[in-house]
């Protein structure tokens, strides 16, 4: 095919995507925002934009720094070029913005005149940066950064001996800092020894300290032993702040420094726990919990400017809203109408305002605003106000009664064009965790799940949070312990019986899809009943033991299930999709990244080959180079592609 030829033949797919409504391509136009922060002074704000960018040689995210007036004037790119720059962060006197930036290979630190200029390259790192923070006076800037190789790792990698121990020679992250002055900026540790350091760590106020979160080794299993620590600035010592059975994280410092607050998890520190907000002496001394949270599972945003409350964001329901915990130990506060799906970033230095993106099914997301002493949200971007508009299915929040007479919650997408009276197919999709939940994000994002397109085409698409989900309380998150597959699946089941009730799914016209935890259910799930005529398995669970031997976080599942599977191999095999697996016979899709260590790949070709062998009718995709969540846009295009051609051709051929 010659150039000018291809070129008209995607011009013309193009035409033909944008007339057909949404379409997985038509997706990929949605801009994501992210890293909201208002300026120390309160009138601007920085944010980050990110674009697909797909071209004959080129398949990545890409993103940049935009920067704007807080009532949404003024609104512009601030960065630009062919490598991301992200994860923006005002100096205290407003004058600088710091970001990262992949220029040329690595993650390094970067700053650029908050009226705009050249940027300058503050550091040039081997290993990349992870998390930074300027100190209050804008003297210092500290950062995190993982161990780089030494001289005899890359000789030995050159010589082709470069051999691994599992489980020795850890790269751990550390802290580092550097002057951010003009002139020779000479990092230095402040952290060795046996710490890997979690990117989130604060300064005191007078920046002579920062506390930070710490585990034994980089290991994905080792959060549980998490801890708190403070080092000098100036001298480099290293003082143990809180040991305890539990998981501490997210340490902030009171605008006053005596205080810090962070979040605890329970103890022993489980996978589907709970964690509160503690507040500890910062000359050390006996923690105190604040207040009780609705789902027990609070993220930090920062301290109130009079030190008086703590600002947190949780999930409640199929929404994520700002509340403040008082430091008197009463009940927290909501902020905010909580209509919408609001993720909230950072606060402004004088913690007056705070930055977060909001969006809800029928909006796109975008960077909002607001103050802190009253709730008064401004949208800041409207970068998505080119992005397709085509006609969206109506998404509405539904709940019915499982067993139990346990009330579960989901959201029903109706078809575009909907007619009340006739019945349609329906995808069930189930959500990754099993403590994910599924919230009012908007519908026609980019994303693996092409769930506009699915709507465009004329399907309803259920969405529900089954026990095990987050938003829900505890109690309602800890339900599926013990019970994968059981009373969840119960609910989900319960939840298409009332779609079909509701003269809106068409019962011989069923489809079931999910990813990580949603695939486990999905192979669960049509190794139970053959009511569904297509399933799509995503980076499925499928066989809990050889799963719990390969996975990057192998005390996930006895965490669950209270044993390890050589203790109670009759709980493990009764809960698994492979032993259940003979006579299934629903067409499969099964979809994996080839590097994915949270669910191996090998989870995916068991189910195919058993599948196979029985002669179901079964296709397997893996993707090269993909962790447990793809990440590669025309890698996430062809999975929404896929997944529409796949139960189109097995709900839809009659049509």
């Amino acid at each position: 095919m010659s150039v000018a030829l291809g070129i008209a033949v995607l011009v013309l797919a193009a035409a033909q995507d944008a007339k057909s409504g949404w379409t997985p391509a038509e997706s990929m136009k949605v801009k994501a925002v992210g890293d909201v922060q208002p300026s120390p002074d309160g009138r601007r704000a920085v944010f980050t934009v990110t674009t697909a960018v797909m071209t004959a040689e080129k398949s990545e995210m890409l993103t940049h720094l935009w920067i704007a007036n807080v009532d949404g004037t003024d609104a512009r790119p601030f960065t630009s070029g062919e490598k991301s720059s992200s994860n923006p962060q005002w100096t205290p006197d407003g004058k600088w913005i710091l970001f990262t930036s992949k220029r040329p290979e690595q993650q390094n630190l970067w700053r650029i005149r908050a009226d705009g200029g050249e940027a300058e390259q503050l550091t040039d790192l081997k290993s990349g940066v992870g998390g930074f923070l300027p100190s209050p006076d804008g003297e210092w800037l500290a950062y995190t950064r993982t161990d780089e190789p030494t001289a005899a790792e890359e000789r030995a990698k050159k010589e082709k001996t470069d051999v691994n121990v599992v489980d020795e020679n850890f790269k751990r992250s550390r802290i580092w800092v550097i002057p951010l002055a003009d002139g020779k900026r000479e990092p230095r540790l402040l952290t060795p020894g046996d710490l890997h350091v979690d990117a989130k760590f604060d300064w005191s106020p007078d920046g002579k300290t920062i506390v930070f979160a710490h585990m034994p080794t980089p290991r994905a299993d080792d959060w549980t032993l998490s801890d708190l620590s403070t080092v000098d600035v100036a001298t480099g010592t290293v003082k143990p702040l809180l040991r305890s059975g539990a998981a501490e994280s997210q340490p902030h410092y009171s605008p006053d420094g005596r205080t810090i607050a962070f979040v605890a998890s329970d103890t022993p520190a489980t996978w589907a726990g709970e964690t509160s907000v503690v507040v500890v002496p910062a000359a050390g001394g006996e923690p105190r919990k604040l207040g009780a949270t609705f789902d027990s599972k609070p993220g930090i945003v920062g301290w109130s400017a009079d030190g008086k409350r703590i600002y947190f964001q949780e999930t409640r329901g199929t929404v994520s809203r700002l509340s403040a915990l008082p430091m008197d130990g009463g009940a927290a506060a909501d902020l905010g109408p909580g209509e919408r799906h609001d993720q909230f970033t950072r606060l402004n230095a004088p913690r007056t305002m705070v930055g977060y993106v909001s969006q809800n099914s029928d909006h796109a997301p975008e960077a909002f605003v607001t103050t802190l002493d009253s709730f008064a949200a401004t949208q800041v971007s409207r970068v998505n106000a080119d992005a397709p508009s085509h006609p969206i299915g109506r998404t509405e929040v539904i709940r019915w009664k499982s067993t139990e007479g346990l009330e579960i919650e989901g959201l029903l997408t109706y078809p575009v064009g909907y007619e009340k009276g006739r019945r349609y197919p329906l995808i069930l999709n189930i959500h990754g965790g099993p403590a994910g939940v599924f919230v009012q994000s908007y519908l026609a994002a980019r994303g693996i799940y092409p769930l506009a397109s699915f709507a465009a085409q004329g399907y309803a698409v259920l969405r529900p949070n089954p026990r095990g989900s987050s938003g829900y309380g505890k109690a309602f998150r800890h339900a599926n312990r013990k019970d994968w597959g059981g009373g969840d699946y119960r609910d989900l089941m319960a939840g298409v019986d009332d779609v079909v009730a509701r003269g809106i799914a068409d019962p011989e016209r069923l489809g079931v899809m999910g990813w990580s935890y949603g695939g486990f259910m999905t192979s669960w799930t049509i190794t139970q009943t053959k009511r569904f005529k297509a399933a799509s398995v995503g980076a499925g669970v499928t066989n809990l033991m050889s799963f719990n031997g390969t996975a990057d976080i192998p005390s996930f599942v006895p965490d669950y299930f209270g044993a390890e599977s050589w203790d109670n191999l009759e709980l493990y095999r009764a809960h698994s999709a492979m032993f259940q697996v003979k006579g299934v016979t629903t067409p499969t899709l099964i979809l994996h990244g080839e590097a994915d260590v949270r669910v191996p790949v090998s989870q995916g070709y068991e189910f195919y080959n058993a599948l196979k062998r029985q002669k179901v009718p079964v296709k397997m995709v893996t993707y090269p180079r993909q962790p447990h969540g793809p990440n590669e846009p025309k890698f996430v295009l062809d999975i929404g592609q896929r997944l529409l051609e796949w139960f189109n051709g097995y709900l839809r051929a009659k049509e």
